[in-house]
C-alpha cells in the first residue's frame, strides 16, 4: 500500500484517508523541499551568500553590546574573577545546539530555521507554536536592540544634550511615554537595507562586525597590556577565583548563555547560500568559535584589571580603563558598542521576514508574507511590515523589560531542534505529502506497481523499513500475498516494532525531562516531594535514554532530506543534554515571563485555529511512501 489520503470518505480514491480534525491538523508534517518542490515555486530567495557571509551575520547577530555590560554584572553578582570559565561553559551548552542546528540546516536547507525543521519532523502544531514564538522573539528583540543605541551613541557625541533634536528622547507627559525617534530611524535604515538584496546587507554586516570585533580585540590587547603591566590584580584577591563558589560559577554561565544565541539567524539564510551542505556547518562553527574567544578575552582581562567587586555594572569596560588614565579608550569602547548594536539589530530584523515568508508559502499566514521581489530576490513586502511594527514598537515603548519574552523564543527553538534531530534519526518521516493535483499520477503509479509487485518481491524486501503498519493489514486483506514470504513479513514487523520503541523511548525522554526541570525549579515544594518527583523523572530520563542508545538508528536517514553535510555527533547523548539544558533554562524563566508569553500563545492559538489550520498547504494532501515521490513525478510529467 503506497497512499494515504487526508480524504476520509472517498471511496473511490481508495488507498486513504483524509487527516481531519483539530488533532489530526496538529501532527500533519510537510515534505522536505527538494527539486520537485523547488519547482512549484515561481520566485525564489538569491543564492548569493558564502561562507564568510555567513559568519559576519552570525558574529554580528549574536556579539551585541550586552558584552560590554554583561561582564560587570555577572562578575560583581555570580561569578568574580571566574567570569571566563563561565563563558567556556555557556558556550559548549549553547555548541550543543548549534550541532543539531548545524546537522538539520544541512538536510533541510530552506528559509524557516527551526520552524521549518520542526513542521518536517514533528507535526504543525507544534511547528506553529516555534514559529510564532519567533516571530515574538525578532520583534521584541529588534526593539530592544534598538532602544540600546540612543544612550550609546549620546556617550559618544557626549551626552544626551548633544543628540541632534530630531534624534533626542521626549517624553509625553499627559501618556507618560518615552518615545524614541533615534530607535525608530535606525529601524528605517536597517529595514531599507535588507529590501535592496541579501548581499548588500550582509556587505553593511560585515563592515559592522568588523570594526565591533577590531573594538573587542583592542579592549583585549590593551587591556592585556595593562595587566601584564601592573601585575593583574583583580586576580590577587583573598577569597580566592571562585568567591561565590562553583554554583555561582554555574549561575553565571546560566546568565551568559543568551550572549550565544544569535548564531540561529544564520540558518534563517539557508535557502540564500551558494552551498549550504558546506558553508552551513562551517559558518555556525565558526560563529561558535569567535564569539567564544572574544568573549573569553575580554572577560578575563576585564576582570584581572580591577577586582570584580569595583566593576561598574552599567560601563564595566570603560570603568576599568578609566581606573589606569586610559580615558581616551572610551571612545573607541563607545564606538564598539555602537556598531556591534547596529549589527545586531541587523541580525534580528533579517530572520524575521524569512520566518513569515516559509509560514506563508505552508499557507498558515496570509500569501502577501510570501511575495519575493523579482529584481532584490528578497521577501520585500514581509520586510516592510516587519520594519514597520519593530519601528512603531520601539519609538512608542521600552521593552526591555519584555526581554524574558525572547528568551522563551530562543529555548524553545532550541529544544524542538534537539527533538528533532533524535525524530530525524531514529524515527523519519517515511511519507511525504504531495497535492491533490497529483491524483492522477498517483493512481497511475499505485497500478503500475502493484501489478509489478508479484516479480519484484526482492524490491519490496529491500523497501520493507518503509512500511506503515495499517499498509501490512490493507495488504492482508487486499490478498497480496504477504503471508505467503514470512520473511519479508518478519522483517516489516521487526522494523515497525523498533520504530514504536524508538517513538515511545524519545517520547519518554521528554517527559522525563520535563519533570526533572520542572521539580528542580520548583523550590516552593517541599523537600519530600521534590526528591521523590526527581527521582521519578531521573529513572524515567534514564531507561527511556539507555534504551534509545541500545537501538539501532533508522537507515532511512541517509536518504531523507538533501544529502551529504554535517552529522550531529554523539546522539542520542548530545541532543538529550541540549534538551535538558534548554527546558532548565525555559522553566527558570519565572511566572511573570510565562504570563506574558502565555497571551502571546493565546492570541496565536486562535490566529492558527481560524486561519491557518483552514488554508493550510496541507489540508488536502495525499500521503506517500517517501520512496515513490520521485516516480510520481516522473509520471505527472508524463502524463502532463
Amino acid at each position: 500500500m503506497l497512499v494515504r489520503s487526508q480524504s476520509s470518505g472517498d471511496s473511490d480514491v481508495g488507498y486513504g484517508r483524509r487527516l481531519s480534525g483539530v488533532f489530526e491538523s496538529l501532527v500533519r508534517r510537510k515534505q522536505v523541499d527538494s527539486e520537485n518542490v523547488t519547482r512549484e515555486n515561481h520566485h525564489q530567495l538569491a543564492k548569493k551568500l558564502s561562507a564568510i557571509d555567513l559568519v559576519a551575520i552570525g558574529v554580528g547577530a549574536t556579539i551585541g553590546a550586552g558584552v560590554y555590560i554583561l561582564v560587570g554584572t555577572v562578575a560583581r553578582e555570580h561569578a568574580g574573577p571566574s567570569l571566563a570559565i563561565s563563558f567556556l561553559i555557556a558556550g559548549v551548552a549553547a555548541a550543543l545546539s548549534a550541532f543539531c542546528y548545524a546537522e538539520l540546516a544541512c538536510r533541510c536547507p530552506s528559509a524557516g530555521s527551526a520552524y521549518h525543521y520542526t513542521y518536517i519532523c514533528v507535526g504543525e502544531g507544534v511547528a506553529w507554536l516555534v514559529g510564532w514564538a519567533l516571530i515574538l522573539e525578532w520583534t521584541i528583540g529588534g526593539s530592544t536592540v534598538a532602544r540600546g543605541i540612543t544612550p550609546n551613541l549620546a556617550l559618544f557625541l557626549g551626552g544626551q544634550d548633544k543628540l541632534p533634536a530630531f534624534l533626542a528622547r521626549i517624553t509625553i507627559p499627559v501618556l507618560d511615554i518615552v518615545v524614541d525617534p533615534c530607535a525608530a530611524i535606525l529601524i528605517f535604515i536597517v529595514t531599507a537595507l535588507l529590501c535592496v538584496g541579501i548581499k548588500k546587507s550582509s556587505l553593511a554586516q560585515t563592515i559592522v562586525t568588523t570594526i565591533n570585533v577590531c573594538a573587542l580585540l583592542f579592549i583585549s590587547i590593551v587591556g592585556g597590556y595593562l595587566g601584564f603591566r601592573d601585575g593583574w590584580v583583580g586576580y590577587e584577591l583573598p577569597n580566592g577565583y571562585f568567591p561565590f563558589g562553583v554554583n555561582g560559577m554555574f549561575a553565571g554561565s546560566a546568565v551568559v548563555f543568551f550572549s550565544y544565541i544569535g548564531f540561529d539567524s544564520i540558518t534563517s539564510t539557508a535557502e540564500e547560500m551558494k552551498n549550504p551542505q558546506r558553508d552551513l556547518p562551517l559558518g555556525i562553527g565558526l560563529t561558535m568559535l569567535i564569539c567564544s574567544i572574544l568573549y573569553m578575552l575580554v572577560s578575563t582581562v576585564i576582570v584581572g584589571l580591577v577586582p570584580y567587586y569595583a566593576l561598574d555594572p552599567d560601563t564595566p569596560i570603560s570603568s576599568a580603563f578609566s581606573t589606569y588614565g586610559v580615558q581616551w579608550a572610551m571612545y573607541v569602547i563607545t564606538v564598539g558598542a555602537v556598531t556591534a548594536l547596529f549589527a545586531s539589530l541587523l541580525g534580528s530584523i533579517l530572520p524575521q521576514p524569512r520566518i513569515l515568508m516559509a509560514m506563508a508559502r505552508d499557507g498558515l499566514l496570509p500569501s502577501i508574507f510570501a511575495d519575493i521581489n523579482k529584481h532584490t530576490q528578497v521577501p520585500v513586502k514581509g520586510t516592510i511590515i516587519t520594519g514597520l511594527f519593530a519601528a512603531a514598537l520601539a519609538f512608542f515603548m521600552d521593552v526591555s523589560q519584555l526581554a524574558g519574552m525572547v528568551s522563551v523564543g530562543t529555548l524553545l527553538a532550541f529544544t524542538t531542534v534537539a527533538i528533532s534531530v533524535l525524530i530525524l534519526r531514529y524515527v523519519p518521516p517515511h511519507e511525504s505529502p504531495l497535492p491533490s493535483s497529483l491524483q492522477e499520477a498517483i493512481n497511475s503509479t499505485l497500478s503500475q506497481l502493484d501489478g509489478e509487485s508479484q516479480k519484484t518481491d526482492s524490491n519490496v524486501l529491500g523497501d520493507s523499513s518503509g512500511f506503515h503498519e495499517t499498509n501490512i493489514q490493507d495488504s492482508n486483506d487486499e490478498g497480496n500475498g504477504m503471508l505467503s514470504y514470512p520473511l519479508i513479513e518478519r522483517q516489516v514487523s521487526r522494523e515497525e516494532k523498533r520504530r514504536k520503541t524508538a517513538a515511545w523511548a524519545i517520547a519518554l525522554v521528554c517527559l522525563g525531562i520535563l519533570i526533572v526541570t520542572f521539580t528542580a525549579s520548583a523550590k516552593y515544594l517541599p523537600s519530600i516531594p521534590r526528591f521523590i518527583s526527581c527521582g521519578v523523572g531521573g529513572v524515567l530520563l534514564l531507561g527511556s535514554l539507555i534504551v534509545l542508545a541500545s537501538l539501532e538508528q533508522d537507515d532511512a536517514r541517509h536518504s531523507f532530506g538533501h544529502r551529504g553535510g554535517f552529522a550531529c555527533p554523539f546522539v542520542p547523548f548530545l541532543p538529550v543534554a541540549c534538551i535538558l539544558i534548554n527546558s532548565y533554562l525555559l522553566i527558570d524563566l519565572g511566572l511573570a515571563t510565562w504570563i506574558r508569553v502565555s497571551v502571546w500563545f493565546a492570541i496565536g492559538a486562535l490566529v492558527y485555529m481560524f486561519y491557518g489550520r483552514t488554508h493550510s498547504s496541507l489540508v488536502n494532501a495525499v500521503y506517500v511512501r517517501t520512496n515513490y515521490v520521485d516516480e510520481i513525478y516522473r509520471s505527472s510529467d508524463h502524463v502532463a
